[in-house]
């Protein structure tokens, strides 16, 4: 009954917190007090979903099939954006957005999409569901001609891979129009730099890549505070990192290789106890099983969720955050029609949003992203991204990965 969009041992109060939507099923399954929101927060905390169900003498499958099916009508209705034809003149946006932010960034567009002369065709899916589906589309062999107008995702493999986008960047498709690089990045004061000189890619924000530290499990070890310490051999076969999530995974085995080469790929291997999606860990974390990761890899989005388990800590790496940087691709053929979304997704409002509600912290000056000042992040830079291919390189890294594991995991 695994899912991507809750556990059933996660609690009553916590599901509907982040699935509004699914309030009035419980209701009419028997969970009356879920109504109020006051008993939603007080007594639903205290109950897990397996739980509730056992309770009311219901089946559980079913109850989470219902669940889901729930969610993903909301998900399919919150996509729909109102077209009133199609064909030449459209406006096109297409990639993934973070699941944390996806619903309030879709819900605002409603709103810009309305007031545009041109129609609006929306394909901006869940992180969760990879890129997979964008990739064979431009894999392909479409012309410039063919592509959206606006790509959005996190991650290098896309945007870098030499035989998808990174292509048609060199052939001169795509521009910045978003002002961001006008502006006084707030990464400067971390010596990272995400403004693009040349001017074809914006960054609207990152995900950073940080730890979350089981004592429980720590067996006399010292609490790890940089990827120096991961890689040191002291947490072999102790590590949990999220494999599935594609973006990151790959956003920290090029930095990994960028910082250490191919031999911090295999420490980081050897390092690896389980490949575990982070909502997995926060959902187990607060039962203290034995054999569990002394250290979760995991997006600093899920630090939130863990706060109220007293064997866990957070820790944000000496040596920098690896980021997955948040790209946007704008096709310069397709301007200005387009210039009012470019607008939404370069404005205070969204980064306010990937700030506030993601933790992904904004590169605009302004935006309060809740770190201290110290807080540092690891990329590897323009010069690397653009000399080197770093599609082909991801390939390379995960094979060497995979190979290094040996039967770990």
């Amino acid at each position: 009954m695994e899912n991507r969009y809750f556990s059933i041992e996660e609690s009553l109060a916590d599901i509907t917190e982040k699935y509004p939507e699914l309030i009035a099923l419980l209701v009419n399954k028997g969970f009356v007090q879920l109504k109020d929101e006051k008993k939603r927060k007080e007594l639903g905390r205290g109950i897990s979903l397996k739980q509730a169900a056992e309770l009311k003498g219901l089946n559980l499958e079913k109850l989470v099939k219902l669940m889901l099916k729930e969610i993903e009508i909301k998900d399919d209705r919150t996509d729909i954006t109102v077209i009133e034809k199609s064909g030449e003149g459209d406006l096109r946006v297409e990639g993934l957005l973070p699941c944390p932010v996806r619903l309030p960034l879709l819900e605002r567009l409603e709103t810009v999409t309305a007031n545009m002369s041109s129609p609006v065709s929306l394909e901006l899916k869940a992180a969760s569901q990879g890129l997979g589906w964008l990739k064979d589309k431009l894999s392909a062999g479409i012309e410039a001609k063919d592509l959206a107008d606006i790509f959005i995702s996190a991650g290098f493999d896309l945007f870098f891979d030499q035989n998808l986008m990174e292509g048609f960047r060199q052939q001169g498709v795509f521009k910045d129009s978003t002002g961001i690089n006008e502006l006084n990045s707030v990464f400067k004061d971390t010596g990272v730099d995400l403004l693009d000189s040349v001017g074809d890619y914006a960054v609207l924000a990152v995900v950073p890549a940080v730890f979350l530290i089981n004592r429980a499990e720590l067996a006399g070890r010292r609490i790890p505070h940089s990827w120096r310490d991961i890689l040191s051999g002291e947490f072999r076969e102790s590590v949990s990192l999220p494999v599935s999530d594609f973006d990151l995974f790959n956003a920290i085995l090029l930095n990994i290789y960028h910082q250490y080469g191919r031999e911090g790929v295999k420490k980081l291997a050897v390092s690896l106890l389980k490949s575990q999606h982070p909502s997995q860990m926060i959902q187990q974390g607060g039962r203290k099983q034995s054999g569990e990761a002394a250290v979760t890899i995991m997006p600093y989005f899920f630090t939130r969720m863990a706060g109220r388990f007293p064997h866990l800590e957070f820790i944000w790496p000496e040596d920098g955050a690896i980021i997955s940087p948040i790209f946007m691709l704008i096709k310069e053929d397709s301007l200005p029609a387009v210039q009012p979304l470019v607008d939404f997704f370069a404005s205070e409002e969204v980064a306010e949003i990937l700030a506030g509600q993601g933790l992904f912290p904004s590169v605009l000056p302004g935006i309060d992203n809740g770190l201290d000042r110290e807080a540092g992040f690891m990329w590897p830079g323009w010069d690397f991204l653009r000399n080197e291919n770093p599609g082909r390189i991801i390939d390379e890294l995960t094979k060497e990965f995979n190979n290094h594991l040996k039967g770990v995991g």
